[in-house]
């Protein structure tokens, strides 16, 4: 049976100040009406039936995934106590899937991408099923890059598997600009969108293999799947990703090579790529006037942002906070939310 998990937990903070931890950037719209893990719904709807659909998220989110989702059984909306990481929230989505189906495939996803050929990701997810339950493996989407991006981790191509298909050479992490500019010369790295499939057997078999620590955990609460155990568990997991706990450890892993448009939406730099410019480059949302105002993101809720002889500035503002930056600190926009905590003005990021 195929199964989907929707990864929906996060923060945002890359997206303060509009994004806060009661309502973060995948519980927001930013294309049209639909919030993005709306979209994530919907946009697996014609390949997997809404009960089969699950969202793993934090406590602090459920009532607002529960009524952005209220056509969903609420059994399906599975609950962490507290954040850590991705390879604890594939773990406990496992757990929660295999209590019906032990012979599941999952395909993983985080909330808060923006997918524009959908058709052809729904045809990449077959092929990554296919490929999930004759080989194995453990399957990632690999993005063709159409940029040097500095921004995302790169897996690189090895032996091919099919058409479509090949086996993961290696995974790197985030490059500097030169070197990013060198793996899309080369043409056999891709961006790791973070999205996978694999199927129940195969990632629990990964996790007791390279997190026994992790394994351990999910089998205690597999045992006794109350919120006290899974608290209890929780708080003695380490804070570790799946790409860095399993994915990179692993043997039988393989890439299925997506066509489609893709953004993972990683900060406010993504706003240029999806959202029209104007005549001077810039993008906005809200009351915006501007004078000799070049390749700049401006973004208000209600008052109007004025500006004058600014170029490729991100300019936000909310009711209660205002993010002035240049473009190229948008990836220290996560400083900011920490500082913020540091200082004891958790009221601007809550």
């Amino acid at each position: 049976m195929l199964s989907a998990v929707i990864i929906a937990g996060g923060h945002g903070e890359r997206f303060w100040p509009r994004s806060r931890f009661h309502k973060p950037k995948q519980l927001q719209a930013f294309t049209g009406s639909e919030t993005m893990l709306q979209m994530t719904v919907r946009r697996m709807k014609p390949l997997i039936p809404l009960e089969q659909i699950y969202i793993i998220t934090g406590q602090k989110l459920e009532q607002e995934v529960k009524r952005q989702l209220p056509f969903l059984p609420e059994q399906n909306v599975v609950v962490e106590p507290i954040g850590k990481n991705t390879a604890a929230a594939v773990g406990l989505s496992a757990v929660w899937l295999g209590k019906g189906n032990e012979d599941a495939t999952m395909v993983v996803l985080p909330a808060d991408h923006l997918i524009f050929d959908e058709e052809e990701f729904l045809a990449c997810v077959s092929t990554a099923v296919k490929v999930a339950e004759s080989r194995k493996s453990l399957v990632v989407f690999g993005i063709k890059p159409n940029r040097p991006e500095t921004g995302y981790g790169y897996i690189k191509a090895g032996e091919e598997i099919s058409e479509k298909a090949c086996k993961v050479e290696t995974f790197m992490e985030k490059p500097d600009e030169e070197m990013a500019k060198k793996f899309l010369a080369d043409g056999r790295y891709y961006w790791n969108s973070g999205m996978f499939v694999w199927t129940y057997q195969t990632i629990m078999t990964a996790i007791e293999n390279y997190m026994p620590h992790l394994f351990s955990g999910l089998q205690r609460i597999k045992a006794a799947p109350e919120k006290e155990v899974i608290a209890e568990v929780y708080n003695e997991l380490e804070d570790v990703s799946i790409d860095y706990g399993v994915m990179e450890k692993a043997e039988n892993r393989a890439m299925v090579m997506g066509d489609f448009r893709w953004d993972d939406v990683g900060s406010w730099l993504a706003m240029e790529r999806i959202w029209k410019k104007d005549g001077e480059g810039n993008v906005s949302a809200g009351k915006f006037i501007g004078i000799d105002t070049h390749n700049s993101t401006i973004i208000g809720d209600s008052a109007l942002i004025a500006t004058i002889g600014i170029s490729d500035m991100i300019v936000v503002a909310t009711d209660d906070a205002i993010l002035i930056c240049p473009k190229e600190k948008a990836q220290e926009v996560k400083k900011m939310v920490k500082k913020l905590m540091e200082s004891g003005q958790k009221e601007y990021v809550e």
